[in-house]
């Protein structure tokens, strides 16, 4: 078989290249995912009638209008404002870390002011910010690190927060204000229908070609391609000539319960109780409506799953300099998502990487 271009991975990096090759070009693409579905980690399906997350909850989200205009060809929303609460001293707790936070948490009654003041009293100086734990300390002190972020970062990662980048724990907002949304993005909702059904609406393409259930190595000496657009793991695409890069995976564990509601939100950290990271409920992500029945998903952090997150420590960022080195020498091959550039990427920006690279790569503009 002979395609101009073949992707491998059908997540959204490489849906997003396959629709623009086939609408804007006209060519023939091809993708060759070694799951059974498309859409990656954003993949959803039914179970006993209600819609589930099968990789965990994901909420879109972002400041690109021109990812948000991109994806509304393909499916209408449904306003979803996200909200997080953590489990802390059988308190729930508004997470990221607000006005409200602090009062819940410690019986305060503070405002703007006064948040400010207390934050200023309990906060670490510290002089250079090295890592994710040096990030909170600097921002929050000592006592909010231990009750919020310091065992979650530990059984999410693996590793204590003072082993990892501090790009990690900056991702997460912290706001001198009563806002309690977990984002504040311009751009936020949910697929009226789904991920999935928005997934098949971007490569509904007769040019577009799926082959599931197949590693692209298998294959990959009966297909011929002038240019190969790659997903997957970096280390697997050189055979490991370095060794193998670590990615942070997780076990989901899902549950229907014969009540209408389980929990306040739709989503409830545990940081300090239970093996668990997290809760999800998705009736109240989707808005689906199925009376005295919901489905949860609880999330075990580990090593042995699908990968889902690079793991941020100088080790690995070191170790994937030296793949770079070869990435960056291919000519016919565009490494493009989380698992092939060993970065952590929100969805929208996975988009906007492909959309970018489609033009630049691609198009050569």
């Amino acid at each position: 078989m002979k395609f101009k271009y073949v992707i491998v991975g059908a997540g959204l990096a490489g849906l997003t290249m396959a629709e623009r090759i086939a609408s804007q070009l006209g060519e023939e693409v091809l993708i060759v995912e070694k799951r059974s579905h498309i859409g990656g980690n954003v993949y959803d399906s039914y179970k006993d009638g209600i819609l589930i997350q099968n990789y965990g909850p994901h909420i879109f989200h972002t400041k690109e209008k021109k990812v948000y205009d991109y994806l509304s060809q393909f499916t209408d929303w449904r306003d979803y404002q996200h909200e997080v609460l953590s489990y802390v001293d059988g308190k729930l707790v508004p997470m990221p870390i607000c006005i409200d936070t602090l009062n819940v948490l410690y019986g305060l009654d503070l405002d703007e002011q006064s948040m400010k003041e207390y934050i200023y009293n309990v906060k670490e100086d510290i002089d250079e910010v090295k890592s994710s734990e040096d990030v909170v300390l600097k921002n929050v002190g000592r006592d909010i690190y231990n009750k919020l972020f310091k065992n979650y970062t530990e059984k999410q990662w693996g590793t204590s927060a003072a082993n990892l980048d501090s790009s990690v724990i900056s991702r997460i907002p912290f706001r001198f204000n009563h806002d309690t949304r977990y984002f504040e993005d311009p751009y936020q909702g949910m697929p009226k229908e789904g991920y999935t059904k928005m997934c098949e609406s971007m490569i509904d393409n007769s040019k577009i070609h799926v082959l599931l259930n197949t590693d692209y190595k298998d294959v990959n000496e009966y297909i011929k391609f002038d240019k190969l657009i790659y997903t997957g793991p970096t280390d697997y695409f050189y055979d490991y000539k370095f060794g193998k890069l670590l990615y942070r995976s997780l076990k989901f564990v899902s549950e229907i319960h014969s009540i209408d509601s389980y929990q306040e939100v739709g989503v409830i950290n545990y940081p300090n109780d239970n093996d668990f990271t997290r809760i999800t409920e998705f009736k109240k992500l989707t808005g689906q409506i199925v009376p005295d029945k919901t489905a949860i998903m609880m999330e075990y952090p580990g090593f042995d799953d699908e990968p889902c997150y690079p793991y941020p420590t100088e080790e690995y960022s070191q170790k994937f300099q030296q793949y770079k080195q070869l990435m960056d020498k291919e000519d016919n091959v565009i490494f493009i998502g989380r698992l092939a550039e060993y970065k952590y990427y929100n969805m929208d920006l996975v988009i906007k990487s492909a959309l970018d690279k489609f033009k630049t790569h691609i198009k050569g503009e």
